[in-house]
């Protein structure tokens, strides 16, 4: 750190980030590493990009990118040898610490690193994860962390779930909620937002989902349950899906292909930016019954839209979510169902819900997000 000025330079870990733009698809993880670099970028400290493997960008957020071997056969040679990265004299000239924010956790002697995990849930619960190679995956990802002189995540929930699966005692992490951006408070003009339901000709009233498509997401449930509502009603309030396929959704792609074009559910497959807000701001409500989340952002940018929420009792989600959802048990069909009855039929409620969750979603600031973080890295060069 440069004493004199305060400044300290940053190995911000982007190789997520930097291969979902050339996928043009991001997840959450690519997601929480460029809304935090965008806010670090803008401040006194040196954010230096770090990518491992192959990478087309030669410059992210103003900066030069460190270009660095593949992650996988780095990992797996110091696990095995207990010696550092390659290029690790090197980095040691170049910055003050290594923050990897994607799981992608280096070993740098001499280097202090600091590792945001999200959850634990590839641990807590294999059968929610890829099983191709998982158990490797899951060794190495426990070996790797222990690389990590500090931790942060993004919960309390999330902090227990890691001291339990990765054994690491409870003063080396640090919990930082994330944060909502400011566009997603923003009205869109309503010509825009009606031109963009006709697109996908949708109603102006819907319930919406938003999701990877995976077992844990708890789409299965939320369709029964939204079959299970009258059909004057389910033809009223269709079911809007936004999400790409994931892992182990075969099934429920085979389900969602095969239906019927009576039926009200729309799966619209991942969309753009603009889209997403869109629906976000016109939908009834956002239907979020997550079996297991280390967070649960979309309820924070349904709260920001001036959306209602039903969402999922467990893990995470009432920590974000607060007093301003309908909270319901996610294994209840039935229950997400009255939910939305209840949305249906009392627009009252929906009123208030939108209210209650707009003022909690200016709580949660990718700003203060940013400099908890900060604060983090300074006490760990201290």
């Amino acid at each position: 750190m440069d004493a004199e000025r305060g400044v300290v330079k940053i190995a911000f870990g982007c190789t997520i980030y930097a291969r979902a733009l050339q996928n043009r698809h991001l997840d959450g993880i690519g997601y929480y590493a460029n809304e935090l670099a965008t806010r670090l970028a803008t401040t006194e400290d040196e954010l230096h990009p770090l990518v491992f493997g192959p990478s087309r960008k030669a410059t992210l957020y103003g900066r030069p990118v460190l270009q660095w071997p593949a992650f996988g056969p780095c990992a797996l040679a110091s696990a095995l040898t207990g010696c550092s990265f390659p290029g690790n004299k090197q980095l040691q000239r170049q910055v003050d610490l290594v923050h990897a924010t994607d799981h992608h956790i280096p070993k740098f002697k001499g280097t202090p690193v600091l590792a945001t995990l999200m959850d634990a849930i590839p641990l807590s619960h294999p059968e929610w994860a890829n099983s191709r190679l998982r158990s490797i995956k899951n060794l190495l990802w426990k070996k790797t962390s222990t690389w990590a002189d500090h931790i942060v995540t993004v919960s309390e929930y999330a902090k227990t779930e890691i001291i339990n699966h990765f054994h690491v005692d409870e003063h080396r992490i640090s919990v930082v909620p994330l944060g909502v951006d400011e566009r997603f408070f923003q009205p869109m003009a309503t010509e825009e937002r009606q031109a963009i339901l006709a697109s996908h000709q949708l109603p102006p009233h819907y319930f919406l989902f938003i999701g990877t498509l995976q077992p844990r997401k708890n789409l299965n449930r939320v369709i029964q349950a939204h079959q299970s509502l009258p059909t004057g009603l389910r033809k009223a309030y269709p079911l809007v899906i936004i999400g790409r396929a994931g892992w182990g959704c075969e099934p429920l792609i085979a389900q969602l292909r095969d239906m019927p074009a009576s039926e009200p559910v729309h799966w619209l497959g991942g969309v753009d930016d603009k889209t997403k807000r869109a629906l976000l701001q016109q939908a009834s409500a956002l239907v979020f019954a997550s079996l297991s989340e280390g967070f649960g952002l979309p309820v924070l940018e349904a709260y920001a839209s001036g959306t209602p929420v039903i969402a999922s009792n467990t893990t995470s989600v009432p920590e974000v979510a607060g007093q301003a959802a309908l909270l319901v048990d996610p294994l209840r069909t039935e229950a997400i169902a009255h939910a939305m009855q209840q949305i249906i039929d009392d627009s009252a409620l929906a009123a208030q819900l939108a209210h209650q969750g707009l003022t909690r979603s200016h709580q949660f600031t990718w700003d203060t997000c940013a400099e908890k973080t900060r604060a983090i890295y300074r006490q760990m060069l201290s």
